[in-house]
């Protein structure tokens, strides 16, 4: 490629199931040019989330507006970019910028999505930018330490617990003291969730029966439920809530590519007899307190407390690839492309031994 090439995966197939490259097609143009309103930025680095299923569903005929993004255009993830040129009043070329872009080179946006487009503080890494102190991280800290209400103590049950936000949210939870059971589906992100996250115990759900196992690991029951992923296992943690518990909805990634949709939890009417409280959170509603989580996550992330834990995969080839390893489970921690070709920052994570290190 040349550096005023623009490569680019557009989506080619939509698909409510299983996920590959035959989904996407590959192309190289000439690189956009931003007209007023808008900035072109050079991309660095890609986040993959299990909503961006979404993006690539088939419409519903019984459903005005649905499906996701049309065929022929790029398919779209969260990414940290450069500015490189701006005609957009509040962003100017040098600036890394946090937001909606497309799978390719270079994006022409005006800064406006469903999550809108904000800088990167100063010293903040690209991949940190996107998981610990990201959506990812927002998610974790403000779904623990506000929607779960905890007490030092409590028992707390995490459902992909050795994901994005299971794996920060496992580890601020045994920060705060709680006792935690991570339930993940491998043997190595239940070896990692033990021996790195630090977590009390942890279920293989693969492998193991959940429900006698929460049990013999929770015999009085669950203080908190954080639930990532939406399936079964949410109606085991309402069997099993305590007096005053509390289940924090994350995400549903068991049921994103299921249609028609599951029946929700059989056992929601457990809430009433134990005065417990169900509540969602969603991360772009705490972007504008973004700087309270880093202030709060940065010591602990310094001091080695909190292990930015991060599943990375290198050019943008690599894509398709980086998108069906989540859905098929295969990452543990955030998982994360870095960009190659001209024009990208190859800086990472900082050294957290140097004294000046984000300061």
């Amino acid at each position: 490629m040349t550096a005023r090439t623009n490569r680019r995966w557009l989506v080619a197939r939509h698909s409510a199931g299983e996920i590959s490259e035959a989904n996407f097609r590959w192309v190289e143009s000439p690189v956009p040019t931003p007209a007023d309103g808008q900035f072109l930025a050079r991309n660095l680095w890609f986040s993959f989330e299990p909503t961006q299923r979404f993006l690539i569903a088939p419409a519903d005929p019984a459903v005005p507006d649905s499906g996701g993004i049309p065929l022929g255009e790029a398919m779209s993830t969260i990414a940290v970019s450069r500015i490189v040129e701006s005609r957009h009043p509040e962003f100017s070329p040098g600036q890394i910028v946090h937001g909606h872009m497309g799978w390719e080179d270079y994006s022409v946006t005006d800064g406006k999505s469903f999550s809108p487009t904000y800088r990167v503080p100063d010293g903040i890494p690209p991949n940190w930018a996107l998981g610990v102190f990201g959506l990812t991280g927002l998610v974790a800290y403000f779904g623990i330490h506000e929607v779960a209400r905890p007490k030092r103590g409590e028992t707390i049950v995490i459902s992909g617990a050795a994901g994005g936000v299971g794996s920060i949210a496992s580890q601020l939870a045994k920060i705060h003291g709680l006792r935690v059971i991570g339930v993940a589906g491998s043997a190595a992100k239940c070896e990692w969730l033990t021996r790195e996250a630090g977590v009390d115990a942890a279920i293989n759900y693969k492998s193991e029966d959940v429900g006698p196992r929460l049990a013999a690991l929770c015999p009085d029951g669950i203080d908190i439920f954080f639930d990532n992923d939406g399936g079964p296992l949410l109606d085991l943690a309402l069997e099993r809530l305590r007096q005053g518990g509390r289940v924090v909805l994350s995400g549903a990634t068991s049921r994103y590519a299921v249609q028609p949709p599951p029946p929700g939890p059989g056992s929601y009417l457990n809430l009433v007899m134990v005065n417990g409280r169900m509540e969602g959170l969603l991360g772009r509603d705490y972007i504008p307190r973004r700087e309270e989580a880093i202030s709060a996550m940065l010591p602990l992330l310094r001091s080695g407390r909190l292990k930015s834990k991060e599943d990375v995969l290198v050019g943008l080839r690599e894509a398709p690839r980086g998108l069906a390893r989540l859905y098929a489970g295969e990452n543990v921690g955030k998982q994360l492309l870095r960009m190659d070709g001209p024009g990208v920052d190859s800086e990472r994570t900082p050294d957290l031994a140097r004294p000046d290190a984000l300061a």
